[in-house]
């Protein structure tokens, strides 16, 4: 949480990954560039000492005399710059020159000339080193020196005096010579790791380069989130319009769509509220009125009779708006946005015994008979949530019973097919002229002199609506309205 915390920004984040990511891959390759160098100019100054060996060994013959090779040694001091004091300025003509020493010797290990930075005894000392003395004193150098020659030619690694050398040990069967030809490891190494760091400081240069792109890179890349931010900041509370961005990446157009679907569902769930509202003030402001009214010829009635009369008014208005409270709280909880079904598995036909049992009071308070027609034995069940059906069954009878006139019949019939169930409530009521009757699926909606609030047939919709099913009203053979109700066994089925 802390690191989440002082890494808060995206920007931030993807910054100091890169960055991380970038270094180690740079020092990686520093690494591997330092070491090859090193290795490389390993081999090229140890070519050159080979090179200088051989270039020796060729300018000089076995049989120069002392004079000679006298001379010889002051030429080579010459040319290697180091007893030209008089002209202090070409004492190196690049930095690099000088750094080389080498000795020549007879086959009796006699130095014949060497350079001045050349130290004393490296033949002997280079035997010692190796371990190669042989136990016989006695026998001569150039026996000794002929025995140990495959172990002396070649490149050593020595320590002699304060430095450690590197030196390459050439020998001429033909002349007799042997050429000792080295460099000091602290001045070669000096070089080599000169020449490396030249090598590396591209790299060291680029990073910070590489580190300036990256950030106005990423910078670049998150612009259209930024964007983004700064255009949702900027809305206004009460502003729930869909955001208008312009173009945006593939990966911000899902973010900028479920963002506008959010603001959509949100605006539906207030215009709903605000509905709900307008339609429950709306349904019962007459109520109140008349509730009012009772009361008011209650405190004024001049009788007892009047007042009597007066109050069963009244409570029968108080029963007429407790039914508009309950089918408008009801239509709220039924609103697609704002429930989530609990589908079981429910045989259709034992509920409706089980709801017609306690809604046959109804029926039979007004003279009325209810029946249940369904044939048996049949498959029943389906997938549905019991109690949102619980309410269309009680909206429909109550409607029925309501406008049905004593005596009459109220028939609720239940047939089964291998797609859905067909639940259907007939009446022997006056019924419904057919082009009205669209409309008595609009809230408030009521025709005759009913008492309900002009919801029962809109709860019903709004449910099979729910359950994926459709409703369809028609003359009833009873003489009143019949009412068709087709409820999937599969969601969907019937779409």
């Amino acid at each position: 949480m802390r690191l989440l915390k002082t890494f808060g920004s995206i920007r931030t984040r993807l910054l100091a990954l890169l960055l991380l990511l970038v270094a180690a891959s740079f020092g990686l390759i520093s690494y591997k560039i330092y070491n090859d160098s090193v290795h490389e100019v390993r081999e090229l100054f140890d070519a050159q000492l080979s090179q200088t060996a051989r270039l020796l060994m060729g300018l000089v013959r076995h049989d120069l005399s002392e004079s000679e090779r006298n001379e010889m040694q002051a030429v080579l001091d010459e040319a290697l710059l180091l007893h030209n004091a008089r002209n202090p300025d070409n004492l190196l003509g690049h930095e690099y020159e000088g750094k080389l020493a080498f000795q020549m010797l007879d086959d009796d290990g006699e130095l014949l000339f060497q350079s001045a930075s050349a130290p004393p005894g490296l033949l002997n000392d280079m035997i010692e080193q190796l371990g190669l003395a042989l136990p016989n004193d006695d026998q001569p150098m150039r026996e000794r020196l002929a025995q140990l020659a495959r172990y002396l030619i070649g490149y050593h690694t020595l320590n002699i005096g304060e430095h450690r050398w590197r030196v390459f040990v050439l020998h001429d069967s033909r002349d007799y010579h042997w050429v000792l030809a080295g460099e000091r490891d602290d001045v070669r190494g000096e070089l080599i790791g000169k020449i490396a760091r030249r090598s590396l400081q591209p790299l060291l240069i680029g990073l910070p380069i590489v580190g300036l792109l990256l950030w106005l890179t990423v910078g670049w890349g998150l612009y259209p989130l930024k964007r983004m931010a700064d255009a949702i900041r900027g809305r206004a509370p009460d502003n729930l319009a869909p955001l208008v961005f312009p173009p945006l990446p593939n990966e911000l157009e899902p973010m900028a769509a479920a963002l506008n679907r959010l603001l959509m569902q949100v605006n539906q769930l207030l215009e709903q509220e605000k509905r709900f509202i307008a339609d429950a003030a709306h349904e019962l402001r007459t109520p109140l009125a008349v509730l009012r009214i009772h009361a008011q010829n209650a405190l004024e009635a001049p009788d007892a009779g009047d007042r009597e009369e007066a109050l069963r008014q009244l409570g029968s208005g108080v029963d007429r708006a407790t039914r508009v409270v309950a089918q408008l709280l009801t239509l709220a909880r039924l609103d697609p946005n704002g429930i989530r079904l609990n589908m079981d598995h429910l045989d259709l036909l034992a509920f409706l015994r089980g709801e017609l049992a306690e809604l046959t009071p109804l029926a039979l308070n007004r003279g009325q008979e209810l029946i249940l027609d369904a044939q048996e034995p049949g498959d029943y069940h389906l997938p549905a949530d019991a109690p949102s059906l619980g309410i269309l069954l009680q909206n429909l009878v109550s409607n029925a019973v309501q406008y049905t006139p004593a005596g009459g019949c109220i028939q609720v019939q239940l047939q089964a097919t291998t797609q859905y169930l067909l639940l259907q409530v007939l009446d022997s009521g006056p019924g419904v002229p057919a082009e009205l009757r669209e409309r008595l699926f609009e809230r408030f909606f009521r025709v005759g002199e009913g008492q309900g609030a002009g919801l029962g047939l809109s709860i019903v919709r709004r449910v099979v609506e729910l359950h994926q099913g459709s409703i369809a009203l028609d003359e009833s053979p009873l003489g009143g309205l019949r009412v068709s109700v087709r409820l999937p066994r599969r969601p969907g089925s019937l779409a």
